[in-house]
């Protein structure tokens, strides 16, 4: 993990940035990939790397990145659906 990735969210702006970062550490992507990703990029489902597995992963990780709590009850089907999806969710998190 790189150290500008565990610094506390200070701005909605950074959620894109350090969402991608996340996808990239967790899942192994390459940055490259991770930059090409648009909205509607589909995640699971879509990425093979994106099983059960990391989602659990992924979730503890934005926990502790972004520096929220994230209760069973806020995951639905449409969370990993997209990164768009997925980018709205942190946002939500973190400004709610």
């Amino acid at each position: 993990m790189r150290a500008e990735d565990s610094q506390p969210v200070d701005r909605m702006d950074d959620v894109d940035g350090l969402t991608r970062a996340l996808l990239r550490d967790v899942l192994g992507l390459s940055q490259e990939r991770v930059d090409a990703f648009e909205a509607d990029t589909p995640l699971f489902g879509a990425l093979p790397e994106l099983d059960s597995m990391a989602v659990a992963g992924l979730l503890t990780e934005m926990e502790d990145r972004f520096h929220i709590l994230i209760e069973d009850e806020d995951i639905d089907g449409d969370t990993f659906e997209t990164f768009g999806t997925l980018v709205a969710f942190a946002r939500g998190k973190i400004g709610g």
